[in-house]
């Protein structure tokens, strides 16, 4: 065996124990929580601007200052290290198509993220805002030669995600990763609706994310990228009103009911 097929056996290993599946199902739960919360402080904004950034660092804070909220957090910890072990094993297993093999390592790195934010709030009290890391990052970004080109393709990877997930959500192809065989009918067509709902309010975020970074890839001012907080209050500035962020806030909390059923019915 090479180096390679030595790490893939190993991480299928690692990955293939009912422990491991059954702490993966609780960060499937949990990632719930944080859709659903984040739904909710998105709401806020859009009523009364709102206090807490809609973000995942706002809504693991607004976790943490619940009772026992602590005891909470570290379930969490638990669950998303599971879940960042499972992807990473996907995105090292052989018979994934490049493409899936892609989508579980970029997981991977968002639940190592989460797994961070978690830890920090944990030790520190509170999580940094993404917008500005996401300014940070940008901002360093720039000012590296051919920074603004670097960006803008970054921006429009964005924009390409938020595509991809609205098309999942309009194909219903995040059936595929589900056991619907093990699903009554009527849990099937209330699981597809909360998939098509939430995969298009991800889509939208992500898209007008992708957007906002183009735009500080065109303008070389890293301030017009942001986080998820930033985007969601763009949405409330829009002719419409705050009644686009509702719906999209709406959505995020049916992608968390999504998010619990999943964490029944997910192939893992």
């Amino acid at each position: 065996m090479t180096t390679a097929q030595n790490a893939r056996a190993a991480a299928r290993r690692a990955a293939d124990t009912p422990a491991l599946d059954r702490l993966a199902r609780v960060g499937l739960a949990c990632r719930g929580v944080l859709y659903a919360l984040i739904g909710v402080l998105a709401l806020q904004i859009a009523f009364d601007g709102g206090g807490e950034q809609a973000d995942k660092g706002g809504a693991i804070t607004t976790v943490a200052e619940l009772p026992f909220g602590s005891v909470v957090l570290w379930v969490m910890v638990a669950g998303f290290v599971a879940l960042a072990i499972w992807q990473a094993s996907e995105a090292l297993a052989g018979h994934l198509r490049p493409l899936d093999r892609a989508e579980a390592g970029g997981r991977t790195a968002v639940y190592a993220l989460i797994v961070f934010t978690l830890w920090s709030v944990l030790t520190v009290g509170r999580a940094a805002s993404e917008d500005q890391k996401s300014q940070d990052v940008t901002g360093k970004l720039l000012d590296l030669p051919a920074g603004p080109w670097l960006v803008g393709a970054i921006g429009l990877g964005i924009v390409a995600l938020g595509v991809y997930w609205a098309r999942q959500g309009v194909t219903k192809k995040f059936k595929e990763e589900l056991e619907l065989g093990r699903m009554s009918p009527r849990t099937r067509s209330v699981m597809e609706k909360l998939g098509l709902a939430g995969y298009l309010a991800r889509g939208a975020i992500a898209g007008l994310a992708g957007i906002f970074v183009v735009q500080a890839a065109v303008t070389h001012d890293p301030d017009k990228a942001g986080g998820i907080d930033a985007t969601l209050r763009a949405f409330a500035d829009t002719p419409v009103g705050p009644w686009l962020l509702v719906l999209v806030a709406v959505g995020l909390m049916l992608f968390a009911g999504y998010c619990f059923g999943e964490s029944r019915w997910r192939r893992t």
